[in-house]
Order: C-alpha cells, then sequence, then structure tokens
C-alpha cells in the first residue's frame, strides 16, 4: 500500500480554521445483519477514534444480537432499505428503492425497515433512511415524513438541506475502488477529493452546514482500508471539526 501523505488535508484544515469554519463530521458504515469479526474491528475502531458509526442496517436480515452489540458500543442503528435487493433491470444501476415497483409498495417497505429495527433496537435506531446503492425515487423521499423518517443519506454533496420533506445528510468520502479492484483507492486521490470538499466549503460552493461523511462498508475492508480509514478519521478529528451524531429518540406510536 502506498504511504498516505496528509499534508495536502492538514493545509485544507488550516485554511478552514483560518476562515473561522468548523467542520461538522460523521461516519455511516453500510451492511450490517449480523455480529462478525468485521463488525468488531469496526467498533474497536470506533473507540480509538472515539467517534460513532451510524451502522445502516439491512431490516430484513438483521438479527436480534446486534441490540446487544450496538447498546454497548458507539453505534447509532439506521434503516438500509429493506432487504438490499435490486430491482433495476439489468441495464440499469442496481436500486432498491428507485422507481421501479409502485410507490405504495416502496412507502411500505421503507415503513416496516424503520418498525422492525426499532423493534431490535428501541429508541436506538435513529430514523433516518439510507437506500442501498445510494439510489431512491424523488418520489419515495417526498413520502419518508409520512413513514415516520427525519432523514435521507446518499452520497455526494447535497443541492439543498432537505429533500421530500426530511433532511438530507449525505456521505462524501469513500475508501473502496468499486469500479476496480475493490480494495483501497489511491489515498492521494482520497485526501485530495476530501481537500476539494474542504475547500468548496470555504469557498461558499458546497453547503458547509451539513455534515462531511465517511462512507464504509466494514465487510468488505481489507487492512489496507481499515489503516486508511483509522489516518483519515484521526487526521480529521485534528481540524475544526465538531462530531455530528443523529439524534435517536422514543419510537414513534
Amino acid at each position: 500500500m502506498r504511504r498516505a501523505d496528509w499534508t495536502p488535508l492538514r493545509a485544507a484544515l488550516a485554511r478552514m480554521r483560518d476562515a473561522g469554519l468548523r467542520v461538522p463530521l460523521w461516519w455511516r458504515d453500510d451492511d450490517a445483519t449480523d455480529a462478525s469479526p468485521a463488525l468488531t474491528r469496526l467498533a474497536d475502531l470506533a473507540d480509538a477514534v472515539a467517534v460513532p458509526v451510524h451502522l445502516a442496517t439491512v431490516p430484513a436480515n438483521a438479527l436480534p444480537v446486534l441490540a446487544g452489540i450496538a447498546a454497548k458500543r458507539r453505534f447509532v442503528p439506521v434503516v438500509h432499505g429493506w432487504a438490499h435487493v435490486s430491482h433495476a433491470p439489468a441495464h440499469e444501476k442496481k436500486a432498491e428503492f428507485g422507481a421501479h415497483r409502485p410507490l405504495p409498495v416502496l412507502v411500505g417497505e421503507a415503513r416496516a425497515g424503520l418498525t422492525r429495527l426499532r423493534g431490535i433496537f428501541g429508541a436506538d435506531c435513529a430514523p433516518m433512511f439510507v437506500p442501498p446503492w445510494n439510489r431512491i425515487s424523488p418520489d419515495l423521499a417526498a413520502q419518508l415524513p409520512a413513514a415516520g423518517f427525519a432523514s435521507l443519506s446518499t452520497f455526494g454533496p447535497r443541492a439543498r438541506a432537505d429533500q421530500g420533506g426530511v433532511a438530507l445528510i449525505n456521505t462524501h468520502v469513500d475508501p473502496i475502488d468499486w469500479r476496480g479492484h475493490r480494495g483501497l483507492r489511491d489515498p492521494a486521490d482520497l485526501i485530495a477529493a476530501t481537500v476539494a470538499r474542504l475547500d468548496a466549503r470555504r469557498a461558499g460552493h458546497e453547503d458547509a452546514t451539513e455534515p462531511l461523511g465517511l462512507l464504509t462498508h466494514h465487510l468488505v475492508h481489507d487492512d489496507a482500508i481499515w489503516d486508511f480509514t483509522a489516518g483519515w478519521l484521526d487526521e480529521m478529528k485534528q481540524g475544526p471539526v465538531d462530531i455530528w451524531t443523529h439524534p435517536t429518540g422514543e419510537p414513534p406510536p
């Protein structure tokens, strides 16, 4: 693995500090269903860097053992679709909650996902909807408040603070090379991408109030991905950052 040169990131964080700006920072990890050595490693890293993980959990496949783990570790469970199954045609990009099925079916599955995870985690489950593959029908987004959700999370800088009546809290940095070897992306590229996000916020080209999100997938990490993730979080925490955590609260009646 190429050694990460954090100098550009440190300089970008210094520019944010000099501009009197702070960075809300959050962490989302996708595809949780069960206890595993990878989940333990994720929890240990969260403890080491003192940053909570918003654990995007697949409701249809989630096992009750996760409740005990989440209660003892820095995990905030959130709703990751329903079954993580694509319903898009083979020639389209994968999507479980795209506009490929009737809207009432989409709303029903989203609501069922929240109900099931609230049944497992209770009030510790945050009302955030994370569509698998980060794709969602705009019509469904508009119905998420009625299904009990307060926020929606996909990937990329948001154009506005809400979508369809829910807060839009996206992720922005993903260390995995999904289109290539599925290992760690070039660290220089990842650092440059983070710097670009910070500089865009400082220049007013992107929403500086949106929590800057790290997206990970613990089940497919190799050592290089784990090491970069730990380094990135540690470096970010040296800057003018505030750790953001999604509000939870009591389950709706």
